[in-house]
């Protein structure tokens, strides 16, 4: 019996080790990394995908899996999900040597239970890529609802041990409520990834990543004209903030938060989004933070240098037009 207990007390130690090595700030270098957006939900996801790409110093980008939504965009998952599918592949037109062999569909429909996956495609290729021989591990950027990545790790269990899921989603856990929109598209998966004991680092919305907001006139002043895709995205900006405004004119004060370039940010650079290690709050079927003793660490970031960002954001943007993308 102490035998027994003695090896589970060690098995206990090296997991706990195993997941602090994990939750620690990644050094200089490359890093491998997938992409898990809900890309046509609005117009963030579509700067994070770029700006991702265009950290090739820091993102070695291995894949990118489409995510379902629900809002006045698409009136199902399984809609949401493949419009997300496209506005990638589109996305990937602006980039000459982009692989879209690497773009995956992810679930057409959110979970149905804590013990029920999802099966898709992006979920499988998250496993096989996960538990590839690496001494390093695989960031999962997970800026949409976590269903793929959730479903992953209720499939194979093993890939906790081989990832770090970076999501941006939930509230900060002092907030009254939880809820926000990544959050709530599929409460039972955000509720798997807190408890699942995966290393996560949560990027919450209220007071850290709101602070990413822009406006019309500096998207003009900064990406307008510099290149393809900055005219796109500029392009969207002013079709989103139109219709959103329900057509005011040009002198009404609007911004837009850039939610999801949060999560791209801290890997290239972690003291813009400076983060502390917590324990993993519980996530109730109402979405409230309840906070439990004997629980796992995760990582959350607490605020946000959006002018750092987007100085990077922008100046990768701009650099492209050399290469006439």
């Amino acid at each position: 019996m102490q035998a027994t207990a003695g090896a589970l007390a060690a098995s206990a130690q090296a997991q706990t080790g195993s997941l602090d090595r994990l939750l620690a700030i990644p050094g200089p270098g490359r890093v491998r990394a997938v992409l898990d957006t809900d890309t046509y939900n609005e117009i963030d996801d579509q700067y994070a995908v770029a700006y991702s790409l265009l950290s090739p110093e820091r993102l070695s980008i291995e894949a990118i899996y489409a995510a379902p939504f629900v809002n006045d965009r698409s009136p199902s998952a399984a809609v949401g999900m493949e419009k997300s599918y496209e506005e990638i592949l589109r996305l990937l037109g602006f980039f000459a040597d982009a692989d879209t062999g690497s773009v995956f569909r992810g679930s057409s429909q959110f979970m149905e239970g804590k013990g029920r996956p999802a099966e898709s495609d992006a979920a499988r290729d998250l496993i096989e890529k996960a538990l590839k021989p690496s001494d390093e591990p695989l960031y999962v950027l997970t800026i949409g609802c976590p269903v793929n990545v959730s479903s992953a790790i209720l499939m194979e269990p093993r890939i906790k041990e081989k990832i770090v899921v970076v999501w941006l989603g939930g509230t900060t856990h002092y907030w009254p409520s939880a809820s926000e929109f990544n959050l709530r598209q599929d409460v039972i998966a955000s509720q798997v990834l807190f408890d699942s004991g995966v290393p996560l680092v949560q990027i919450p919305t209220k007071n850290v990543s709101e602070h990413l907001k822009t406006t019309a006139s500096e998207l003009e002043q900064f990406l307008r004209g510099r290149s393809r895709i900055g005219d796109y995205l500029y392009g969207q900006f002013l079709q989103y903030q139109a219709v959103r405004t329900k057509g005011r004119n040009t002198g009404f004060p609007y911004s837009k938060v850039i939610w999801d370039i949060s999560a791209i940010a801290w890997l290239n650079n972690p003291a813009w989004v400076p983060s502390e290690i917590v324990s993993s709050p519980v996530l109730t079927d109402d979405m409230r933070w309840k906070t439990e003793s004997g629980r796992h660490n995760i990582r959350v970031a607490n605020n946000c240098n959006r002018d750092l960002v987007f100085n990077d954001v922008f100046s990768r943007l701009a650099g492209l037009k050399d290469v006439g993308v």
